[in-house]
């Protein structure tokens, strides 16, 4: 009797599965329909200030790859043979720029932390990965995030290569 009932309820299972109402493709993501020609992108207003002139945009958590505060669309494609943020934010002339300098994770092969010795790990030449402009826009969804820093400068600078191996046997 066990058996035809888990037989029974099994059956029913699947034949729910069948019946079961599904999601359009088209319609997944924020904007809602990905398929239509006729969605724009929103308005959004980008940072203008020019480098040097911009104001530091605080982390959002401990070690976030700080955002970009100032205007980058005239700085071409990046490439490993062609960065122009480098010719600002590399350590050795950053201090004389007011720039940012490039953290030491960026010039120490990550694999054995080895020194480069001042030059820029080729796995990093890509700034745009993990950095990005900043915008004025409105977020599409509600965030209650709240960042716990563990030291008092973390908003504004990173500490990631003191603790690289936190944790770590």
């Amino acid at each position: 009797m066990k058996k035809i009932a888990l037989m029974a309820a099994s059956l029913a299972l699947l034949a729910s599965c069948g019946i079961a109402k599904t999601i359009d493709d088209a319609k997944f993501g924020l904007r809602g329909d990905l398929n239509n020609d006729d969605v724009k992108s929103r308005n959004i207003e980008w940072k203008q200030a020019a480098a040097g002139e911009s104001k530091l945009i605080e982390r959002s958590f401990e070690n976030a790859p700080p955002m970009i505060s100032h205007d980058i669309s005239d700085f071409g494609e990046i490439t490993k043979d062609n960065n122009a943020c480098l010719s600002c934010h590399l350590p050795d002339v950053a201090a004389a720029l007011n720039a940012t300098p490039v953290p030491k994770t960026h010039l120490i092969k990550m694999e054995n932390q080895k020194d480069l010795g001042g030059a820029l790990s080729q796995e990093r030449f890509n700034c745009t990965q993990c950095h990005a402009p900043q915008a004025d826009a409105k977020p599409l969804v509600k965030n209650n995030f709240k960042a716990d820093f563990r030291t008092a400068d973390g908003k504004k600078k990173s500490n990631l290569i003191d603790i690289l191996n936190q944790g770590a046997n």
